[in-house]
């Protein structure tokens, strides 16, 4: 149930966030129908969010768009229990088929497998992610 809450509450922000660059940008020109947007949430073990802070500000976020994988944002929790082991990210792809072939290139990337061992070093980061495609509806201002 907590899940849903959060992903209800990210939604809503992507949309106000969405909004405020259209707005900003009137000469953006709408996203191709089909456009897929990825929701992971990411907990991590006691103690490690700071690691995967790190991964992702020094290797990951770097790998994704090298793969075509389109940045959207990242979030943490502002309150709560889950504020110390929780990452929220969107990413979105042209389509379902540039999503598979975008995580297929990055998971085997060298440089990945490199990043993600070294991150182990010291114990697993993650323990559990959670991932939902969505697709935008017809009047959400980010499409």
């Amino acid at each position: 149930m907590k899940s849903l809450v959060w992903i209800v509450c990210m939604l809503a922000l992507v949309s106000l966030v969405g909004a405020t660059v259209l707005a900003a940008d009137s000469s953006q020109t709408p996203a191709p129908q089909g456009k897929v947007f990825e929701l992971r949430i990411y907990k991590t073990f006691p103690g490690k969010l700071d690691d995967l802070h790190k991964r992702f500000r020094e290797h990951t976020c770097k790998l994704f768009q090298k793969h075509g994988i389109e940045l959207v944002g990242f979030w943490v929790p502002a309150e709560g229990e889950e504020a110390q082991n929780t990452l929220i990210y969107l990413v979105a792809f042209p389509s379902k088929e540039a999503q598979a072939k975008a995580w297929k290139a990055f998971r085997e990337d060298p440089e990945w497998i490199k990043a993600k061992d070294e991150s182990h070093k010291n114990g697993v980061i993650v323990e559990k992610v959670e991932s939902k495609n969505l697709k935008a509806v017809d009047y959400s201002p980010i499409k």
